[in-house]
């Protein structure tokens, strides 16, 4: 049942990465949306602790990931923006939809404001979200 979980993440992940990738490409097509999702930022504390030991492995470089929940209807689909330099950024979610083929996550990495203060540390932003 595991195995069956793991190897349903690992095709959402590469059809995730192929639409997130394929925007990156000169040629650019239209990704047809089926319907709307509905999706839930998870904070750090609701982070089933698997997915967490496998984002504190990821965080120092830029990944997606997804994780389907042992036992239960939750799909939960991470992108992190590698390590920066300094505090106060922040994810927006800017679209979560499925396409015909696919799942697309839009997210956008806001930085600190210029007359913001911020620590002087290495952060890892990342964000989750969990989708039925």
């Amino acid at each position: 049942m595991l195995k069956s979980r793991r190897i349903i993440s690992l095709i959402l992940t590469m059809m995730l990465t192929m639409i997130i990738g394929s925007a990156c490409g000169a040629k650019t097509e239209e990704v047809k949306r089926v319907k709307d999702l509905e999706y839930t930022v998870v904070e750090e504390a609701d982070i089933p602790e698997e997915l967490l030991t496998i984002i504190n492995e990821k965080k120092a470089s830029p990944f997606k990931l997804t994780f389907d929940s042992s036992g239960k209807e939750y799909l939960y689909i991470v992108v992190g923006y590698g390590a920066q330099n300094t505090g106060g950024y922040s994810i927006q979610v800017e679209d979560l939809f499925l396409s015909t083929n696919a799942i697309y996550f839009d997210t956008n990495l806001i930085g600190p404001g210029k007359e913001e203060a911020v620590i002087t540390v290495t952060t890892y932003p990342y964000i989750v979200v969990k989708t039925e």
